[in-house]
């Protein structure tokens, strides 16, 4: 297995279908009117960065970045195809979304996943996110879990 993980953007076919895949899992597990989708062309906004894992070219995986104010970057559209779980994807561009924040002034990052989506949770915990009380404009509905990390951010200097 030769997975591939890198930026890009989310205006792409196969990363729309993802993203679809995405919606549908989500709509199985949870209210559509409890779902906080961003759609592709959202995702494609200069406050997100999409990070993507392929296998031989085939988008298997994606994770986004949203930056907010107060130097709070929010983890978006994680999701891994069912045949690709269990092999630490989601947790390699979790690890990515983190390392990018952590070159910018983000210092926490916050996240709300469905209130039946376990196997997300393990992911999550298993890279030190922690549980918490609602996050930004999100409403405590019983169908949301919430969880955020503090960073330590390493702050680069604009040389201009």
């Amino acid at each position: 297995m030769s997975i591939n993980i890198s930026v890009e953007t989310p205006l792409q076919d196969d990363v729309r279908n993802l993203i679809s895949e995405l919606n549908d899992a989500l709509h199985a597990l949870t209210p559509p009117e409890h779902c906080y989708h961003m759609t592709a062309d959202e995702m494609a906004r200069p406050d997100t960065t999409v990070i993507v894992a392929r296998d031989n070219g085939n988008a298997v995986a994606c994770g986004a970045l949203r930056r907010h104010e107060d130097g709070i970057g929010e983890v978006k559209r994680m999701y891994t195809k069912p045949e690709w779980r269990g092999r630490s994807i989601g947790g390699r561009i979790l690890e990515m979304l983190e390392a990018l924040a952590c070159t910018e002034t983000i210092h926490r990052l916050v996240l709300e996943t469905g209130d039946r989506h376990h196997a997300a949770w393990r992911v999550y915990e298993r890279c030190g996110f922690t549980r918490c009380g609602a996050v930004l404009d999100y409403p405590d509905s019983g169908y949301s879990v919430f969880y955020q990390k503090e960073l330590s951010v390493i702050f680069q200097e604009s040389s201009s």
